[in-house]
């Protein structure tokens, strides 16, 4: 009766085992196998695994094995490095991104008279895990993501964009680089917000990051400094490259008609920018002579590119 529990206790359990001949025949697999796999005793046992998994990576599994074989040691292969090696379904009542079993999957030599003459072949279901480790992967991506987006525009917050110009700061001083700062204020938003509500003047600042972000490099970052004001940062760009992008945003803002409830609202911005130079210690140093400049431009009559002058040594 022992005999026979022990016979049976491969089929007993919650685990895919499959034996292998060094030439990757099967020579048995358990009940496990056979219900995910939909295949039968008959159709499998003696067949190639190739043949029977035909998914499978076929140079990397034979190099995977053949070191079990000659280095008389276990391996493993776990979901975060392969979500699955064999196409087996799973049974979960829950939503995954596949449509196979998620598997840890432990590879054991199995030896005779001190040679490796059978591989075992160890699978667990682990799509619960990998489900449940995804969302929570997923859900502190976002969480971070909120830490650095700004809700309304989904530009870069401002202090998560400080932080990229404190580091852009340091790099352009390390390596000597061009470093500008391309600081705007929407003109007379506290009017907008009062003639269209403020959803009216929501809809401005998203839509006027949309704009800005369509004309800005790969590199370059772009963030709501506060309220109606954003910044551009410029790696590796002179005062001629500053102003060429500072005025083609006012520009093409000024050009862009926004429509809210069937009326157009039409915007122009104030610009500073402001050039890295010898003198500049810190990165506020940049940011106070963008910011001067910004208010150069509003108080000038609005809808203009101003450039900071260039700080002296007192």
């Amino acid at each position: 009766m022992l005999d026979n529990l022990f016979a049976d206790l491969p089929n007993r359990l919650n685990t895919g085992i499959l034996i292998l001949d060094k030439n990757f025949n099967i020579l048995m697999w358990n009940r496990f196998l056979e219900v995910h796999a939909n295949k039968s005793d008959k159709q499998v046992i003696g067949k190639s695994i190739f043949t029977i998994f035909p998914e499978l990576p076929r140079k990397w599994f034979e190099r995977k094995l053949s070191s079990v074989i000659q280095l008389k040691n276990q391996t493993f292969c776990g979901w975060e490095q392969r979500h699955h090696l064999f196409e087996l379904s799973h049974s979960r009542p829950i939503t995954t991104d596949s449509d196979f079993m998620a598997q840890n999957c432990t590879f054991l030599p199995i030896e005779v008279e001190g040679e490796v003459e059978r591989i075992c072949i160890l699978i667990e279901d682990v799509t619960d895990v990998c489900h449940y480790q995804t969302q929570l992967n997923k859900a502190l991506n976002e969480l971070a993501l909120s830490n650095r987006i700004d809700g309304l525009t989904q530009a870069f917050n401002r202090k998560h964009w400080e932080e990229c110009l404190a580091s852009e700061f340091s790099r352009a001083t390390r390596y000597k680089q061009e470093l500008a700062l391309v600081m705007l204020d929407l003109d007379q938003f506290k009017l907008l917000n009062d003639t269209y509500g403020h959803q009216g003047g929501d809809k401005v600042l998203i839509e006027t990051t949309e704009v800005i972000n369509e004309l800005l490099r790969m590199g370059d970052l772009f963030g709501r400094y506060g309220g109606e004001e954003f910044a551009v940062i410029l790696p590796n760009t002179e005062l001629t490259g500053a102003y060429d992008v500072a005025e083609r945003i006012r520009k093409t803002i000024e050009n862009n008609a926004i429509e809210y409830q069937g009326k157009n609202i039409n915007v122009t911005v104030s610009i500073g920018i402001a050039v890295m130079n010898e003198y500049d210690t810190r990165y506020e140093d940049i940011i106070s002579r963008a910011d001067i400049a910004l208010y150069k431009a509003k108080n000038s009559g609005r809808n203009q590119v101003c450039v900071a002058k260039e700080r002296s040594v007192s």
